[in-house]
C-alpha cells in the first residue's frame, strides 16, 4: 500500500518542475519585453510565475480538482494583510455585495472627500485582499473615505453580474454618504483595467441622476472602454507584452460575456460586427483618432474581416454601452465630471484610453492624461510590493493620489 503513495510522492515534484520548465519555454518563445521597461529580468521572472500559476490553474481545471480563477484568487488572497494604524477599516456588505471601507481615525473639521474604488483583474483575477494595499494607500495618502467594491466574477458568474454589483454598491453608498462622514460634492470613482470600464459605464448610467449625489470626478487606470477593434496599434504592438496579452484579452472577454471560445478569431477580425455598426462608430473607434507618434512601431493599418452574422448574434452584447463605453452618445459624453486617465505605453490598451481622452476632450469635458513610456498594464498592483516593485507603479499611484487631493 505504500508503494503507490512513495511513487506519487516522487512524481509530484517531477511534474510541477515539468510544468515550470514549459512556461519558462512558453515566455521566452511567446513574450515581448520592451526595451524601454524598466528592470527586465524582474518582469520575466514575474511573468513566468504569472504563465505557471495559471497553467497549474488550468490543469487542476482539467482534473475537476478547481477552476483557474478560483485557484489564482485563492493564491493572491492567503497574503497576509497589514493593518494601518491611522486608518480604521470595516468589511460589510451591501446586501450580498462584499465591500471593504477604509476611514480616517483622525478627526477632521469638515465631510471627507469620498472614493468609490472598482479594482481590475478581468473578472478572473483581482479581490478586496488583493487590492488593500492599494486603496490603503489611496485613503491615508489623501484623507479620504473610501469604499472598495468586491463583486462577483467568472466561472460562476457573468455579465451584467460586475457592472450590477458595483452599480448596486455604488447606489447604495452614494445614498448614504452622510452616515459615512462623506462631502456629498466630492465624491471620486476610481478603477484599474476592467475597474476603469466600470467607472466609465457607471458615471455614465448615473448621469442625470437627480436622486443622487453628482460625481465630482473621474480616474480611470488603463481601462478597457471598448470591444469592437482589437486591432487598434496598441493591440498589434504590444499584443504579446506582460501581463495582458491579446490572446488572454479575448478569452478573458468571451468568458465574461459568456460566448464561445471558438469565436475568438472572429471577435479579432471584426467580423461580429455589422457594417452600419462599423459605420456609425467609426469616427469614434478609428486609429486616425491616435496621435501618429503612437503608431510608428510596428502597426499595420487594418479593417475588419467579411461580415459573419453567426458570430455576431453570439457575441453581439459586447459591443453594448455598458461592455463599451467608448461608443455612449455625446449627450452623456457631454455631461460627465472631469476625469483623470492613466495610460502606459506598454499596454495592450493604451489605445482605450487615448480614443476615450479624444472623446471626453471633444464634448468639453476637463480631462487631466497621464502617460507612462515605462508603464505595463496590471502594473499599479506592484507599487508597495518591495522587492516586486517597479517605479512606474508607484507613479502611477502618487499621480492618482496628487490628483485626488486637488478635489
Amino acid at each position: 500500500m505504500a508503494l503507490p503513495w512513495l511513487v506519487l510522492l516522487l512524481a509530484l515534484p517531477i511534474f510541477f518542475l515539468g510544468v515550470f520548465v514549459w512556461t519558462v519555454f512558453e515566455h521566452f518563445l511567446t513574450t515581448d519585453v520592451p526595451a524601454t521597461l524598466q528592470h527586465p529580468a524582474k518582469l520575466r521572472f514575474l511573468h513566468c510565475m504569472f504563465l505557471y500559476l495559471i497553467t497549474l490553474g488550468n490543469i487542476f481545471e482539467k482534473l475537476g480538482i478547481c477552476s483557474m480563477p478560483k485557484f489564482i484568487r485563492f493564491l493572491h488572497d492567503s497574503v497576509r494583510i497589514k493593518k494601518d494604524p491611522e486608518l480604521v477599516v470595516t468589511d460589510l456588505r451591501f446586501g450580498t455585495i462584499p465591500v471593504r471601507l477604509f476611514q480616517p481615525k483622525a478627526a477632521s473639521s469638515r465631510p471627507r472627500r469620498g472614493i468609490i474604488f472598482y479594482h481590475g483583474g478581468g473578472t478572473v483575477f483581482g479581490s478586496l485582499d488583493c487590492y488593500h494595499g492599494l486603496c490603503n494607500y489611496l485613503a491615508r495618502e489623501t484623507d479620504s473615505v473610501l469604499l472598495m467594491i468586491g463583486y462577483r466574477k467568472v466561472p460562476d458568474h457573468h455579465s451584467p453580474a460586475l457592472f450590477q454589483d458595483c452599480m448596486n454598491a455604488s447606489i447604495h453608498f452614494l445614498k448614504a454618504l452622510e452616515t459615512y462622514g462623506v462631502d456629498p460634492s466630492r465624491v471620486v470613482v476610481c478603477g484599474d483595467s476592467i475597474g476603469g470600464a466600470v467607472v466609465a459605464a457607471i458615471t455614465q448610467a448615473l448621469v442625470g441622476r437627480s436622486d443622487l449625489p453628482r460625481i465630482r470626478a473621474q480616474v480611470l487606470i488603463y481601462p478597457f472602454v471598448q470591444a469592437f477593434c482589437l486591432q487598434l496599434p496598441s493591440y498589434q504592438q504590444n499584443q504579446n507584452v506582460p501581463f495582458l496579452s491579446r490572446k488572454f484579452l479575448v478569452t478573458s472577454v468571451c468568458n465574461y460575456l459568456a460566448i464561445d471560445l471558438s469565436w475568438r478569431d472572429a471577435i479579432l477580425n471584426g467580423t461580429c460586427v455589422p457594417p452600419d455598426v462599423w459605420r456609425k462608430y467609426e469616427k469614434w473607434l478609428s486609429p486616425d483618432n491616435i496621435p501618429k507618434k503612437f503608431k510608428n512601431r510596428g502597426y499595420q493599418p487594418w479593417s475588419p474581416g467579411p461580415f459573419n452574422e453567426a458570430a455576431y448574434l453570439e457575441a453581439k452584447h459586447m459591443l453594448d454601452v455598458e461592455n463599451s463605453p467608448l461608443i455612449a452618445d455625446d449627450e452623456v459624453i457631454a455631461q460627465l465630471p472631469e476625469s483623470f486617465l492613466v495610460s502606459c505605453e506598454n499596454d495592450i490598451l493604451r489605445d482605450d484610453s487615448l480614443l476615450y481622452k479624444k472623446r471626453l476632450e471633444d464634448q468639453g469635458v476637463r480631462v487631466t492624461w497621464y502617460h507612462l513610456e515605462d508603464g505595463f498594464h496590471g502594473s499599479v498592483i506592484f507599487f508597495d510590493k518591495k522587492a516586486l516593485f517597479f517605479p512606474c507603479s508607484l507613479k502611477i499611484v502618487n499621480a492618482v493620489v496628487s490628483y485626488v487631493k486637488g478635489i
